[in-house]
């Protein structure tokens, strides 16, 4: 099998389990890290190490054969920010998907680019994910559901059928969304929260069951 050369943006926490999840598909091969807080030739996780920042892409493309990669960044607005910044920089950067092996997708289902579905995933028939958003581990995305862009799902957070989740909107370690559920856009749903109702874009929801506790606004800190 001939294999991709590729890089992770973001060598922090969020970056080690992508790296891990790429070690075990066989299609791809990490060069190394791209980190702008790292000092170049800093060595990560796996042995790994920093290549240099953002700027850096289009020579490192170049000298090591690397076709694209991931961001690897665990803040949805960041994330962004940074994706739009390599689109600057490196035009021809192809954004791939880590999947790891354990995680369960329907073939009915539509994945775009640049996402983390992490182990014991489950993303259920006819639900479709957006670009670069998060799936964390074991994690359940039921039937006919909607992750627009930039949206992140934490570990075993469990939706019901026809959720839709709005852009750079986050939801929280093992919260519950019933299904039918609309979560606005740049919202932030509560760890352990039990969602029974639509939330409000650009809203704070926790408790069981949430209840709106704040406004938000876009690219507020949540992590």
């Amino acid at each position: 099998m001939h294999q991709k050369n590729i890089v992770i943006i973001g060598s922090s926490g969020h970056g080690k389990v992508v790296a891990d999840i790429l070690s075990l598909m066989p299609q791809y091969k990490v060069a190394g890290f791209i980190d702008a807080f790292r000092e170049k030739g800093t060595v990560c996780t796996g042995g790994l190490t920093v290549l240099g920042a953002e700027q850096d892409l289009p020579a490192i493309m170049q000298n090591l054969n690397v076709c694209g990669g991931i961001v690897a960044i665990g803040d949805n607005w960041v994330r962004s920010q940074v994706v739009a910044k390599i689109q600057a920089i490196a035009p021809g950067f192809e954004f791939i998907n880590a999947v790891h092996p354990s995680a369960v997708i329907s073939a009915s289902a539509t994945i775009g680019t640049g996402n983390m579905i992490s182990a014991n995933a489950v993303i259920n028939a006819h639900s479709n994910i957006g670009h670069h958003c998060i799936i964390n581990s074991a994690a359940c995305i039921e039937h006919d559901n909607q992750m627009d862009d930039y949206s992140s799902v934490a570990p075993r957070v469990v939706t019901g059928g026809n959720v839709a989740i709005g852009t750079f909107t986050a939801v929280s370690i093992g919260a519950i969304v019933k299904h039918g559920i609309r979560i606005g856009e740049h919202s932030l749903i509560g760890a352990g929260a039990l969602v029974l109702k639509n939330v409000d874009a650009f809203s704070t929801w926790y408790g069981v069951p949430a209840r709106k506790m704040a406004e938000r606004k876009a690219g507020e800190k949540y992590l």
